[in-house]
């Protein structure tokens, strides 16, 4: 599996990592270029890490989120690991400053990354993506980013919790365009509730509205663990990012501004 990395130009060692993982018929160039994450990395001193799926694993280079045995931190995900403590060893990364994130597919898959290794990352963000552990196959997958799991996503959540009796814990950004008819918002709803109970979070949640959005925040005392953006008009596609690229859409708010706003709120003991 090829990569790439995006370095910042400081000359110290990193401040973090950032792992990027593209959808379905993209590239990781492609997805690059479109959130544009390279240059808000940069002003925090971020590397940048972008994962590509092989074709001969995935004819339109989708990550098998919807695969069991991927759920359960196999099938791509041990090469994914093995790229990042590659890079965090040669450029000696600020390991407690671990971030993993993705669109459609990329999400679903960054998502799996995080829930199987949550003392690795400090925090996961997810554009578009589908919720968590109830996929048996490419068929039921669609069925998923169509209509949710149903009463399966709780029981994906619990299954973690059981599987990892001491699980610390994950912070998550959690982004959806209400007009996504690929991964529709029945997807975000059940991966909030997901991170609820993952992150065993009660109470109201903060709401903000902006425009174009509204942001559920929710806390664990005043640790925002949890954000759920809703964002108005958006299809499938990276918001506020180069829209020259698939998948990618360029009115606001910006996805990757974000998500890095997100992240640098949290960092592993």
């Amino acid at each position: 599996m090829r990569y790439w990395l995006y370095l910042p130009n400081s000359l110290s060692p990193p401040e973090g990592l950032i792992v990027m993982l593209h959808g379905c018929q993209q590239t990781a160039t492609q997805f690059a270029q479109g959130t544009r994450m390279n240059l808000r990395a940069e002003k925090h001193g971020y590397a940048v890490l972008y994962p590509q799926q092989l074709t001969s694993h995935h004819a339109q280079r989708c990550w098998k989120w919807y695969d069991p045995a991927t759920q359960a931190g196999g099938g791509d995900a041990p090469t994914i690991i093995s790229m990042i403590h590659k890079v965090t060893t040669q450029y000696a990364v600020n390991r407690r400053r671990i971030y993993v994130a993705g669109i459609s597919a990329g999400a679903g898959m960054a998502n799996i990354l995080a829930l199987n290794h949550p003392r690795l990352f400090a925090a996961v963000g997810l554009h578009s993506g589908p919720v968590f552990g109830a996929g048996r196959n490419a068929l039921t997958g669609i069925g998923i980013m169509h209509h949710g799991a149903g009463p399966r996503a709780d029981v994906a959540a619990h299954e973690i919790l059981l599987r990892q009796p001491d699980f610390p814990g994950m912070p998550a950004i959690l982004l959806q365009g209400e007009s996504d008819t690929v991964v529709r918002p029945v997807n975000q709803a059940q991966l909030a509730r997901q991170s609820l109970l993952l992150n065993r979070l009660t109470g109201p949640a903060k709401i903000t509205s902006k425009p174009r959005s509204t942001m559920h925040d929710f806390y664990a005392g005043r640790k925002l663990m949890l954000r759920v953006a809703r964002i108005e008009q958006l299809e499938h596609a990276w918001s506020g990012g180069d829209a020259t690229q698939p998948f990618t859409a360029k009115a606001a708010p910006d996805a990757s501004k974000m998500m890095l706003e997100f992240f640098a709120r949290h960092q592993r003991p």
